[in-house]
C-alpha cells in the first residue's frame, strides 16, 4: 500500500488536520464512491481527467474520496422483535462492504499514479454525509456518479445526487457511466 493513500474512520484528529493541510494547500476535488459500476467509473473519470499527469510539479488538486457507510438501524428498518439480534451481523457486512470500496478506490488511484489522496468511511445517510465531507474539506468540486434511475424510481428511492446538487457547497459534477 502506498503511505500517501490512507483510510480515515469515524474523523480521527490527525486526518482532521490533514484534510484541511490538503484543503489549505489547493483545491479539492471530493469524489463520492460506493459499491456500483457507476461511482468507481466517475472516480476513474476523475483521476483521468483531473490526476493523470504525473509530471506535473505539483498538483492542481488534492483528491478526497469519501464513501457513506449505511448505519444498520438504516439497513434493517423497522424489523420488529429479534432485529437487535441481527444488527451485529448487519453490521459486519456493512464494513466488509466499506473495506471492499475502499480497497477499489485505492486499487484505481494506485494504477493511474494519484497521490496524495485522502480516503474516508464516514457512517450515516450518504445525502448529509456527502454534504458534510463538502463542508469540512472546503471542497471546491464534489464528483459522483449516476446510478441513471427512471424519474419513477427516483421518487421512491430518493436521488443522492439530486439531494447534492441542491445542497452542497461547491460545484457537483454528475458523471454519467456511458451505455454499450
Amino acid at each position: 500500500m502506498s503511505p500517501s493513500l490512507e483510510m480515515a474512520s469515524e474523523a480521527a484528529g490527525s486526518e482532521t488536520e490533514r484534510a484541511e493541510a490538503i484543503a489549505a494547500a489547493t483545491p479539492v476535488v471530493l469524489v463520492a464512491i460506493d459499491e456500483s459500476d457507476h461511482s468507481y467509473y466517475a472516480l476513474q473519470w476523475t483521476l483521468d481527467r483531473f490526476f493523470a499527469d504525473p509530471g506535473r510539479r505539483s498538483a492542481v488538486f488534492s483528491l478526497i474520496i469519501v464513501h457513506a457507510k449505511p448505519t444498520p438501524a438504516s439497513v434493517i428498518g423497522l424489523a420488529g422483535p429479534g432485529a437487535a439480534d441481527v444488527l451485529p451481523f448487519v453490521d459486519s457486512d456493512l464494513r466488509k462492504i466499506a473495506a471492499g470500496v475502499v480497497e477499489k478506490a485505492k486499487q484505481l488511484c494506485r494504477s493511474r499514479s494519484a497521490d496524495n489522496v485522502l480516503i474516508e468511511v464516514v457512517e450515516g445517510d450518504a445525502r448529509n454525509v456527502i454534504c458534510e465531507a463538502v463542508d469540512k474539506h472546503r471542497a471546491t468540486m464534489l464528483i459522483m456518479g449516476s446510478h441513471g434511475y427512471g424519474a419513477i424510481k427516483r421518487a421512491f428511492l430518493g436521488s443522492v445526487s439530486d439531494h447534492c446538487v441542491h445542497h452542497a457547497h461547491c460545484s457537483v459534477m454528475i458523471i454519467k457511466k456511458p451505455k454499450h
